[in-house]
């Protein structure tokens, strides 16, 4: 039976003196609609997480150009240097510079949704609100960080003498499916940490192996033997995908690989989703 609630109060905002309709299996039955009733606490909580990160630290916007200019050294040094893996005629440190991007967008997006309820237990075990606005505001970090390497990307791809190309305008959905690919991990990886917590121990584990299996160091299209069985890594494609665009053609654009990491993509953000959902009521009791 529905029970109308109805404020009286002239202060309160238009929002608020809407009828608030109390039944039973509401929460699963409108749960995408109130995800967008409460978008104002999703951009909320990814503006705190915004804060924190370049705010609250001592470095602030320095690191996160810091860690992928040394990484982007130190992989330059090892594959285009020791394991003299060929460059095509791009400068090495350019290449994977291109290929760093996606990785640290991901890497960024995934550790953040990851650990994301966990970190915010205060708000899950008193208040009402789909869950998935937790893992979806931890994604803004990753996008501020990438935006930041951009711009610096752009002017050191120019002196190297690289112009951009219409290929760039393809980027933003790279960008998009970079993300999806983090968020449906990281749905896996925050819904269990909630249960068991060792698995947040897991997640740089996985990071750490996902930055050599991943072809952020060397160049796919002269690996042909091993494009199909790297395309397995869903961060292949949008690897090769970002060298496309802001090299401006320079690499290979392998349409197969493509398909399938994009394949292997959406049937892990769908599965993150159907467990995260599955699991979603059990959040406050485990938390």
């Amino acid at each position: 039976m529905t029970a109308p609630l109805h404020s009286s109060s002239p202060a309160m905002p238009a929002t608020a003196q809407e009828p608030l309709v109390i039944e039973a299996g509401r929460a699963d039955r409108h749960y995408w609609r109130d995800l967008w009733r409460y978008r104002e606490l999703l951009g909320f909580l990814a503006w705190r997480d915004i804060s924190i990160r370049y705010k609250q630290t001592a470095l602030g916007v320095a690191w996160a150009v810091i860690q992928p200019a040394v990484q982007t050294l130190l992989l330059t040094f090892v594959f285009g240097k020791l394991a003299k893996m060929p460059d095509g005629g791009v400068p090495y440190p350019l290449l994977v510079l291109a290929g760093l991007l996606p990785w640290q967008l991901f890497s960024s997006a995934f550790g953040g949704a990851s650990n994301s309820l966990v970190g915010n237990t205060h708000l899950i075990s008193k208040v009402y609100f789909p869950r998935l606005v937790v893992p979806l505001s931890a994604l803004t970090v990753a996008l501020v960080d990438l935006a930041i390497l951009l711009v610096i990307a752009a002017p050191l791809a120019l002196a190297f003498g690289v112009a951009p190309t219409w290929r760039l305008l393809l980027l933003p959905l790279f960008i998009l499916a970079a993300l999806l690919i983090a968020l449906g991990a990281g749905l896996w990886i925050t819904a269990l940490t909630v249960k068991y917590r060792d698995f947040r121990f897991i997640t740089p584990f996985l990071l750490q192996i996902g930055l050599f299996v991943t072809p952020v160091g060397y160049r796919t299209d002269y690996l042909p033997n091993w494009r199909d069985l790297l395309a397995l890594n869903p961060l292949s494609g949008m690897v090769d995908g970002f060298r496309w665009c802001l090299l401006g053609g320079a690499t290979d654009f392998y349409a197969p690989g493509l398909v399938i990491s994009a394949s292997i993509a959406l049937v892990l953000l769908g599965t993150g989703l159907w467990f995260f959902r599955r699991t979603e009521r059990s959040f406050a009791d485990n938390i």
